[in-house]
């Protein structure tokens, strides 16, 4: 009887040294995120609150209970039974804590609290009153609404402005090409009259120099 309490208050102690010594390793890796993190509040709550709850979770893997899952292995070898459940709560600590990592990673939970707090912080620095619903829901639907719509009519007025001014910087181009042509087309009309009017004069010359009874027979 007196080994068998001797036992359930070894069982006990290695049972809160486990524990002490998960809350400890705990407190270690949890500790350069909390300095890091220490400026925002949302993150600081999350963190604060993961961490109490794995503390909870380790404290209900104790050695008591775990041995006594395995009571034949632990009356046989207490030593060995205490050392796997060292191993068990480290590798039990180890994974939860790299899904939680993988948890804030793949949700953006940083970004995402951090952007909170600082809507937050914005929100109380706002001195215009938030919006409340005045009771009629046409007043509160347009209110919502009209606003919308005025800023889509600004923008739309911007977009046409600028299309208006690319239209006539293209027309002006246009135009100008245009011209261009036109006066190619002049120069070359001026280039063949003039050259149809080189021809003549130099059939008239030729004529006038060789007449045409010297070559008769």
């Amino acid at each position: 009887m007196e080994k068998g309490k001797e036992r359930a208050s070894e069982a006990d102690e290695h049972s809160a040294e486990a524990t002490e010594q998960a809350s400890s390793d705990m407190a270690v890796v949890d500790k350069p995120s909390r300095q890091t993190d220490a400026r925002y509040n949302r993150l600081k709550l999350f963190d604060k609150v993961m961490q109490t709850s794995l503390n909870k979770y380790i404290e209900h893997a104790s050695f008591n209970r775990f041995a006594s899952m395995f009571r034949p292995l632990y009356k046989k070898n207490p030593q060995r039974m205490e050392s796997i459940h060292k191993q068990f709560i480290e590798e039990l600590k180890k994974t939860i804590q790299e899904d939680i990592s993988r948890l804030i990673e793949e949700g953006r939970l940083e970004f995402k609290l951090n952007e909170l707090d600082k809507l937050e912080s914005a929100a109380k620095n706002n001195p215009d009153q938030a919006w409340r619903p005045s009771g009629v829901p046409e007043q509160d639907f347009c209110s919502f609404l009209v606003p919308y719509y005025l800023k889509q009519e600004a923008y739309m007025r911007l977009e046409l402005k600028k299309i208006k001014a690319e239209n006539a910087a293209l027309a002006q181009r246009v135009q100008a090409g245009r011209e261009s042509i036109a006066q190619t087309e002049h120069q070359i009309a001026a280039a063949v009259d003039e050259s149809k009017a080189s021809a003549k004069e130099f059939e008239r010359l030729t004529s006038s120099l060789c007449p045409a009874d010297v070559f008769d027979v």
